[in-house]
């Protein structure tokens, strides 16, 4: 393999990427609507492949693509290609929805009496082929509940709802206002004592919080009851948005929880922001402002954490140590923009500044469409950088761009109503 120098490799990815123009300190909306094209044009021409399915990793260094939670990151392609389709009415983007909300149903298990109803949602990556993880499917679902209502064709809600089911009967535990994290899809076992994901830490040391969590990622529950009624899906939803509140940290995150770290102090860059994206969904729910507090109170640390430019990187601290900047993720600054539009459209409009970082970042930090590699073409910048077996993995991950195009279509919305 052809190595690169660090420095003209930062040098030369900066000259692809694109610039900003903003008129009276803000994006011009000709501007907005050609983001949303070109990105939702790279999720619907690159990131989707002949199955549906989102191709994930793309590495850098080799111009190879790699799976990673493939469910997950289909869920989400879907949702932005929807969000595009709704501004832009581009039948291209509503046929590549349908052809990744195809894929994602076709995981449906019927032939199981033990896991009917569940889909084979696989994680791969670090836990490999046997495992199934909650939030692989939960918040893959958001995009799937909504392509139903853009479709106007029940199917694909139905395959999440039965999904919902078999979690809520098999996964979820009321009392104890937790949903259990892991599921063996070989042996149809839910993993109550031991999860994978803490290899270091013997059976007899994990807790039920390395095991589960209050798990609210993409509002499955939520969505649940809005389609079939059944108040067993609401209630379920209120008791998890319940305890997220009591058990969110004095930051405002969750760092009992993986993939945060109490022992390091670190949170990770989307994980908090999905629970505060369900306590949103939950006070459009209830009316109980409880809920958007408890949501602004996680944004106000990503807001801490963003920087002057708009950058969020991967790992964030709450004892002041410095981020590492290995790793820009598009994905954070769109999300973390996607929460804090959310909350200032409810009266916080102390998160108006940073929305207006991340819009610029975003326009700014995008592949230019002439880009020599028409697997970036379009893409937003989203690196990661980890070691695999001695060697450096340096990926532009697909995720960037799918919450992207969700922020733009928010945000044209939010300037410009």
């Amino acid at each position: 393999m052809k190595w690169i120098n660090k420095t003209v490799f930062t040098a030369c990815m900066a000259g692809a990427l694109l610039g900003a123009q903003q008129v009276n300190g803000q994006l011009k909306k000709e501007e907005i609507i050609t983001a949303i094209n070109e990105t939702a044009g790279y999720v619907s021409g690159v990131l989707l492949d002949e199955e549906g399915k989102s191709r994930c990793d793309y590495n850098l260094t080799e111009g190879k693509w790699y799976p990673y939670e493939v469910p997950w990151h289909t869920g989400q392609a879907v949702n932005a290609l929807l969000a595009a389709y709704k501004v832009t009415h581009n039948e291209a983007y509503l046929a590549a929805a349908k052809k990744g909300g195809n894929y994602w149903i076709s995981m449906e298990i019927k032939d199981n009496p033990k896991l009917n109803g569940m889909v084979k949602a696989i994680h791969g990556d670090v836990l490999g082929p046997d495992f199934v993880v909650f939030a692989t499917v939960s918040d893959g679902t958001p995009g799937i509940y909504e392509l139903s209502k853009v479709t106007k064709d029940p199917k694909y809600a139905q395959v999440a709802t039965n999904a919902a089911a078999w979690m809520m009967k098999n996964m979820y535990d009321k009392d104890k206002g937790i949903c259990y994290d892991n599921l063996n899809i070989i042996t149809g076992e839910v993993l109550k004592e031991y999860s994978p994901f803490w290899k270091q830490k013997a059976m007899k040391d994990q807790e039920l919080y390395d095991v589960s969590r209050p798990n609210t990622e993409g509002s499955l529950f939520k969505d649940a009851y809005e389609f079939s009624k059944d108040t067993a899906f609401r209630n379920a939803f209120i008791v998890l948005c319940n305890s997220l509140l009591k058990l969110q940290g004095p930051d405002g995150v969750w760092m009992r929880f993986m993939p945060n770290s109490e022992e390091e102090h670190s949170f990770h860059p989307r994980f908090s922001l999905w629970y505060a994206e369900s306590l949103i969904e939950a006070y459009k729910l209830t009316g109980d402002k409880k809920y958007l507090e408890g949501a602004a109170h996680t944004a106000r640390t990503f807001a801490k954490a963003q920087k002057k430019d708009g950058t969020i990187y991967y790992d964030n601290y709450t004892n002041g140590r410095a981020s590492d900047k290995g790793s820009a993720t598009g994905s954070a600054a769109a999300l973390a923009g996607i929460v804090w539009i959310a909350l200032s459209e409810n009266g916080y409009k102390e998160f108006d500044k940073s929305i207006e970082k991340s819009a610029t970042w975003l326009m700014k930090n995008r592949y230019a469409q002439d880009h020599p590699d028409p697997n970036l073409r379009g893409a937003v910048l989203e690196t990661r950088t980890r070691s695999k077996e001695g060697k450096i993995w340096l990926t532009n991950r697909d995720i960037g761009t799918s919450f992207a195009v969700r922020f733009f279509a928010d945000y044209l919305a939010f300037k410009y109503k």
